[in-house]
C-alpha cells in the first residue's frame, strides 16, 4: 500500500512549523499531497525530494508564514483546511484557492474561527446550488495570532479542528478549543499523536482540547501505509475468498480507518491484526445464490455505525449485495460534504447496477442481489471510482468506470496493483 495521505499532509504541515530539517520516509505521492507540498511552496517552505521520492526533507523556520502569496490547493481538501490556520500565525495576506470541485466544499466554521481568534479571513465559494459555503477563493490577512479559548462546529468535518490545533503552538498563548458535534474522532487521534511527535503539549481536559504554546521541532517520520486505501484490498479479500497481508498496518497504528477490518469481521470474514500487519481471509466461494457468480459469501443482517470511519463506508457498502441480508451503515451524514456526495453516489451506482437501496440524511441500506453490467459514475471522487473496482472484482465483467483515473488523487497505482493482486481484474473495463 502507498503511504498514509492524512498522515502525510499532516507531517508536511508539521514539519514546515517546526524549527530544523525533518525527513518523512516513505511519503504518499499523489495528486493530493503533491499539491499540498506544491502549496507549501507558495507559502515559503520548499520540499525537497530524492530522485525516487523515498523521502522528503522538509526545511521549517518554526513560525508562520511572511509575506503574500497565493496557494492554488487543487483538489486537496486538507490543503483547504490545513493551511489557512497555518498562515494565519504568520504576519502578511494569503490567498487560497482550488477546483471547483473543491471551491464548493464548506469552509464557513474554519473561516468563523480564524476570524474570533484575530485574523481576518473570508471566502465566498458556492456549492452547487449556488449556496454560500464561506469556501474558496479564501483570503486570510494577519499579524499573527494571539490565541486563547473557542468554540467550533465539527459536525461537518475533523479537518478544521485539525487544522487549528496544528496552528495552535505558534500562537502566542497557544489555543483551547471545545469541538461541538465532533465527527472523525480517529483522525483526531492521529493529528494530536502527530504534534506530540514534533514536539508539542496537548492535554484534553472536560470536553476541551488544550495546546500550549511553543515551538515544533524537526524529526524523522516513517509514514504508515494507507489505511483507507487498504480497504479495498482487505474487502476485495473478503468477497473473493482469498487472503491479504498488509504490512506495516497492524495494532500500533496511528489511523482508524484499520477499524475497516471490524465490518469485515462482522461480514463474515477472517481477521488477523499483529503489531505490525493485517491479514484478512475470506470465506470459501459459493455457487450461485446470495452473491452469485462464485462471490465468496458475506453474512449480512446487521447495522453498523462508521462516523468514525466514513472514509471506508463505500468499502462496504460496494460489496454488500453480495451478502446474504441487507446491511445498514449509519452515522455519514457529513459524507455527503466530500469530494461527492458520497451516499448519493454509492446509491446511484448501486441502482445502475440492479441493487435496491434505501437511503436517509445519514444512512443507506443495501439490499442483496446480483449485480449487473453498470457504467459506473465515479464523480471524480477516487474513493467511489476505488470501492466499485471491489465488486467489479466480485463479479468479473460488471463494472466499467467512466472515470479510472482519479484515482491518482490518492493511489494512482490502483488498478495496477489490483491486477497484480487478482488476476481476474480486467483493467480494460475500467477504460
Amino acid at each position: 500500500m502507498p503511504g498514509s495521505k492524512s498522515i502525510t499532509n499532516r507531517a508536511l504541515l508539521l514539519a514546515a512549523a517546526a524549527q530544523g530539517t525533518t525527513r518523512l520516509l516513505a511519503p504518499l505521492v499523489s495528486d493530493d499531497t503533491l499539491a499540498f507540498r506544491t502549496a507549501l511552496a507558495d507559502l515559503g517552505t520548499p520540499v525537497r525530494a530524492t530522485p525516487d521520492d523515498s523521502h522528503w526533507e522538509v526545511t521549517g523556520s518554526g513560525r508562520g508564514p511572511r509575506g503574500t502569496a497565493r496557494v492554488w490547493c487543487a483538489d486537496a481538501g486538507t490543503a483547504a483546511r490545513f493551511l489557512p490556520p497555518f498562515a494565519a500565525t504568520g504576519r502578511g495576506a494569503f490567498t487560497f484557492d482550488g477546483s471547483a470541485q473543491l471551491r464548493a466544499r464548506p469552509l464557513a466554521p474554519l473561516t468563523d474561527a480564524l476570524t474570533r481568534l484575530g485574523a481576518r479571513a473570508g471566502g465566498a465559494g458556492a456549492d452547487d446550488a449556488g449556496g454560500r459555503t464561506g469556501g474558496l477563493p479564501l483570503t486570510v490577512e494577519s499579524d499573527g495570532l494571539p490565541g486563547g479559548r473557542i468554540t467550533l462546529d465539527s459536525s461537518l468535518s475533523s479537518q478544521y479542528l485539525t487544522g487549528l490545533l496544528m496552528a495552535a503552538p505558534l500562537m502566542d498563548d497557544g489555543l483551547t478549543v471545545e469541538a461541538l458535534d465532533l465527527v472523525s474522532r480517529p483522525y483526531i487521534d492521529m493529528t494530536l499523536a502527530l504534534m506530540r511527535h514534533f514536539g508539542a503539549e496537548v492535554t484534553e481536559r472536560d470536553g476541551a482540547i488544550a495546546v500550549s504554546p511553543g515551538r515544533y521541532r524537526a524529526t524523522d517520520l516513517a509514514v504508515e501505509p494507507d489505511a483507507s486505501t487498504a480497504s479495498y484490498v482487505f474487502a476485495a479479500a473478503a468477497v473473493t475468498g482469498t487472503a491479504v497481508t498488509v504490512p506495516g498496518l497492524g495494532g500500533d497504528s496511528l489511523q482508524g480507518d484499520l477499524r475497516f477490518v471490524d465490518a469485515l469481521r462482522q461480514a463474515g470474514a477472517h481477521v488477523e491484526t499483529r503489531g505490525n500487519a493485517t491479514t484478512v481471509t475470506g470465506a470459501a466461494p459459493v455457487a450461485e445464490g446470495a452473491g452469485g457468480g462464485g462471490a465468496a459469501r458475506l453474512r449480512g443482517g446487521f447495522t453498523i455505525d462508521m462516523g468514525a470511519i466514513s472514509d471506508t463506508f463505500m468499502t462496504l457498502a460496494a460489496i454488500a449485495p453480495l451478502a446474504d441480508a441487507p446491511i445498514t451503515v449509519t452515522g455519514i451524514a457529513h459524507a455527503r460534504l466530500k469530494e461527492s456526495d458520497r451516499i448519493a453516489a454509492v446509491a446511484e451506482n448501486l441502482r445502475a447496477c440492479g441493487i435496491r437501496v434505501e437511503e436517509g440524511p445519514d444512512r443507506i441500506t443495501v439490499h442483496p442481489g446480483v449485480p449487473r453490467p453498470a457504467r459506473i459514475a465515479c464523480r471524480r471522487d477516487h474513493r467511489i471510482a476505488m470501492a466499485f473496482s471491489v465488486l467489479g472484482l466480485a463479479v468479473p465483467g460488471t463494472i466499467t468506470l467512466d472515470d479510472p483515473a482519479c484515482v491518482a488523487k490518492t493511489f494512482p497505482g490502483f488498478h495496477a496493483e489490483m491486477a497484480r493482486l487478482f488476476p481476474t481484474y480486467a483493467q480494460e473495463e475500467r477504460r
